[in-house]
């Protein structure tokens, strides 16, 4: 980088001096924004293309991102702060990356002049017009305390005995904690990814003292009457006539060792709104201490629709004439892992036969771009016309390319992985209800993942039971558009209050309704 000539500024008019220092503080500003800049394409560089273990996480990104834009906000605003009074010219207002929904509440500040009276002196003024603003405003969490008065009545001409009302019920009777509460933990934990120590810890600073393992005996609690919700929500979504499924591991604590070992939490999801389909979306999340196939046996017991999942082939078990629970299903394969297994082999090797395979795969999307919202029929129609050409156009390449290549190399082993799918691979093209791919459920299993970096593993198979239950609830009340904790803290009023088991479905995460 050239080195910056120094300026003499004594040697400068002046009437031109202010000037040209502020030019000189603008100056080394922006060569601050950019050496930072710099320094984010190196990170960013080495993400990319460094050693797989000292790869940037997503997370780390993310943070590096950040970083930077406070860092040019700084800059900016230490420029305006710089800048003389008189010749200081407004800064383009910046970008606003947020939206205030229409359901806040607002909190009205009016400021009127100090008089209204004309000064000229004909008069009071009228009012012709009024600006309004609107800034987002943030109270931190209210720790409150609740309390139940219940007057006892008696006659003082008469010993026929004592009149009170009963006290409320609670989820936890004589307990801490309002359902509210414990809606509170249930979110910060499995939707904001707070392991329940890190909660104990706030809560300390406003002096109140809950040790973790009672927040544990909370959320515990909860579990156990939600249990029943989450059941009825995976009977509703194994009616549907199409359904994704995956997994992803779950470590959890093993006493007997001292040490993790790895369980499961297999995702079972309804997204039908692709073509416009009638139920709602959601998914639960079925915890088991293995990846065996016979799990997924267990848990689509009644199944008999199409099932969209990855190739993972302890899945084989279900096309089986001798599946346990039902007829063989019919598989849908996903396209997006097809399209990653050669992308693998072209950031590694540079293959321009997975160049090529990449590139006809990219065509199959551009037609699910054009009819993304449409009904089955068009898909199914548009995909006959469309895709389904360039698919058997695929084959033949597909067949092709395994001659030529030799099935023990890396992309050898990739071409064969599309070949052992292929029927799967193509029944998104005789069902207009069927996606290219199974990505609706991976994007629902994310946030399993930042709990389990967070939170490290669960402390035994129950708690591992205890998280998919609370995060089939949280995550179906957010593909709804439910707000979580408003959910979670209305359900567990209504179970402690005794909801009738017969109508349980008002307390699916679609049903809810806030109130006023």
């Amino acid at each position: 980088m050239p080195s910056t000539v120094a300026i003499d500024l004594s040697a400068i008019p002046a009437d031109q001096r202010e000037a040209v220092a502020a030019l000189l503080r603008e100056r080394d500003a922006l060569k601050e924004i950019n050496r930072r800049l710099e320094h984010l394409v190196a990170e960013l560089n080495h993400a990319v293309h460094g050693k797989r273990s000292e790869k940037l996480s997503e997370d780390e990104r993310q943070l590096a991102f950040e970083d930077l834009e406070t860092a040019i906000a700084e800059v900016e605003e230490s420029q305006d702060e710089q800048r003389p009074s008189e010749g200081r010219t407004r800064r383009p207002a910046r970008r606003n990356r947020g939206n205030l929904p229409k359901d806040l509440p607002r909190i009205e500040r009016l400021i009127e002049p100090d008089s209204l009276e004309c000064p000229c002196g004909c008069g009071v003024m009228h009012k012709i017009g009024e600006d309004r603003t609107e800034r987002l405003d943030i109270v931190p969490a209210q720790l409150r305390v609740i309390v139940t008065v219940r007057p006892k009545y008696a006659c003082r001409a008469c010993t026929d005995g004592v009149t009170q009302m009963p006290a409320p019920a609670h989820l936890i009777e004589g307990g801490l904690p309002t359902e509210g509460a414990i809606a509170h933990v249930l979110v910060a934990k499995y939707a904001d990814h707070l392991p329940l120590h890190r909660q104990s810890q706030i809560l300390a600073r406003s002096g109140i003292d809950i040790h973790r393992s009672t927040l544990a005996d909370w959320v515990g609690t909860a579990a156990f009457h939600l249990a029943p919700v989450v059941d009825r929500l995976a009977k509703h979504l194994k009616v549907s006539t199409k359904l994704f499924m995956d997994e992803t591991t779950a470590p959890v604590l093993d006493p007997g060792r001292g040490k993790t070992k790895t369980g499961y939490l297999w995702a079972l999801a309804r997204d039908d709104r692709a073509w416009g389909g009638d139920d709602p979306p959601g998914v639960v999340f079925f915890y088991a201490p293995d990846r065996r196939g016979e799990n997924a046996e267990k848990i689509l017991r009644g199944f008999d629709g199409i099932l969209q999942l990855d190739g993972y082939q302890g899945y084989n078990c279900l096309t089986r004439s001798s599946r346990k629970g039902g007829d063989p299903i019919r598989v849908a394969h996903c396209w997006a892992h097809a399209r990653r297994k050669l992308k693998e082999v072209f950031d590694r090797d540079g293959s321009e036969i997975a160049a090529e395979g990449l590139r006809r795969i990219a065509e199959f999307y551009r037609v699910e771009a054009d009819i993304r919202g449409t009904a089955p029929g068009q898909r199914h129609s548009a995909r006959q016309a469309r895709t389904a050409p360039l698919v058997a156009a695929f084959g033949e390449w597909l067949q092709e390319q395994r001659r030529r290549v030799s099935a023990k190399s890396r992309l050898g082993e990739k071409l064969a992985y599309i070949h052992r799918h292929w029927d799967g691979l193509q029944t998104f093209l005789h069902d207009g209800r069927v996606e290219i791919d199974s990505n609706s459920v991976e994007n629902l299993i994310r946030p399993i993942a930042l709990n389990r970096k967070n939170a490290l593993f669960a402390g035994h198979d129950e708690g591992g039971r205890t998280w998919g239950r609370i995060a089939s609830l949280i995550e179906t009340a957010k593909i709804n558009s439910v707000e979580p904790f408003a959910y979670l803290k209305a359900t567990l009023e209504a179970i402690a209050a005794g909801h009738p088991k017969s109508r349980i479905d008002e307390l699916l995460p679609w049903n809810f309704t806030p109130s006023s």
